[in-house]
Formats: C-alpha cells, structure tokens, sequence
C-alpha cells in the first residue's frame, strides 16, 4: 500500500511490518534535490521584497534565508550556530539555498533576524503554500485519514515545577504523621 508520494507501508497479517521511504536520506544531496522545486521562492520573494534597512545592505534575499532555515530540518545540524559554520562547508547545502559563494553565507544575526521579521504568522504562510497542492492532491483520495499539523499546538510550559526538597520532605513528613495518628 503506499500513502502519498513518500512512503511505502508494508502490512503482514494485520501488522505493520516496516516502513520504507521513498524518499533519500535525511541531509543528503539527492533529498535536497528533490525537495528543491517544491519551495515556493516566488512566494516568498514577493511576501518579504528586499526593502532598504536604513544601514546594513541586505545580502539575501528572504527566499535564500528560508531555504537556510529548512536546512536545519533537513540535514542532522539542529542549531542556527552550527549551520552557518557548516554552510561554508557543504556545497550542496549552499545549491540548495541558492548561495553562491563560499565566503557568503548568512550568520547566525542574519538568521535570526530573518525569523524575527517573518513571525509565526509568516512561517505559516508559507507552509500552507507547501500544503496547498498536497491537500489539493489528496483531497479526492478515499484511504486518506487525516494530514495532521501541529503547529497550533502550545508548548506545555507551565506544568509539573520542580518543589525545593525541603517543602516535599515537610510534607512526607505530614503525611508519615496522619497515617501514625490514624492507626
């Protein structure tokens, strides 16, 4: 059975057995490659135009500097400082952002700038542009369930704070008390 155009599930008696993707390897050429044409750099360019900084000369376009951020979700770097040193390193990193020079790669202020400036609303955007034409696609599917999205979700960052370990002994003690006194 296959779901979608990127995974291929094989079931034996009822089970899931394995799951094979169709896709290259996470951080490889060949995935860049593939997934290249199907950012929307149009978009992009035309939401966020270089308009003047009133100082520093923009570099990047907006479409670059997103195509730099997938990156981190694309390759095993999982940290801003750490993909603006690999980026002079890994060329086909740099074709798929559309860099062209080694030396020239956006640092780690650029990034996140970048991000600031587009907020969540913006990132949002453009992933309902990514999604557009699989929903689109999908929609007229009957094995389809859902295409589930989670970036609605809240962080859950309020919850279960650590107590100083003197307020949870005083209160085993309490509670060691009450069982003493009820027996």
């Amino acid at each position: 059975m296959v779901l979608g155009r990127a995974w291929t599930v094989s079931v034996r008696r009822g089970s899931l057995d394995t799951v094979k993707s169709i896709l290259p390897t996470t951080g490889t050429a060949e995935l860049l490659e593939e997934i290249s044409p199907y950012v929307p750099d149009q978009f992009i360019s035309e939401r966020w135009p270089d308009t003047p900084t009133g100082g520093r000369r923009r570099c990047f376009s907006a479409a670059q500097l997103w195509r730099a951020h997938l990156l981190l979700l694309l390759t095993p770097v999982r940290s801003v400082n750490l993909l603006s040193k690999l980026l002079q390193e890994q060329r086909q990193w740099r074709r798929f952002a559309h860099l062209s020079h080694r030396e020239r790669v956006p640092d780690v202020r650029m990034l996140h700038n970048f991000r600031t400036e587009i907020g969540v609303s913006g990132l949002r955007s453009i992933n309902e542009q990514l999604a557009a034409p699989l929903i689109k696609e999908l929609s007229g599917r009957s094995d389809t369930i859902a295409i589930i999205d989670a970036t609605d979700l809240p962080a859950a960052c309020q919850g279960f704070k650590k107590r100083p370990a003197a307020v949870t002994a005083q209160r085993a003690r309490r509670s060691e008390d009450a069982v003493l006194k009820q027996d």
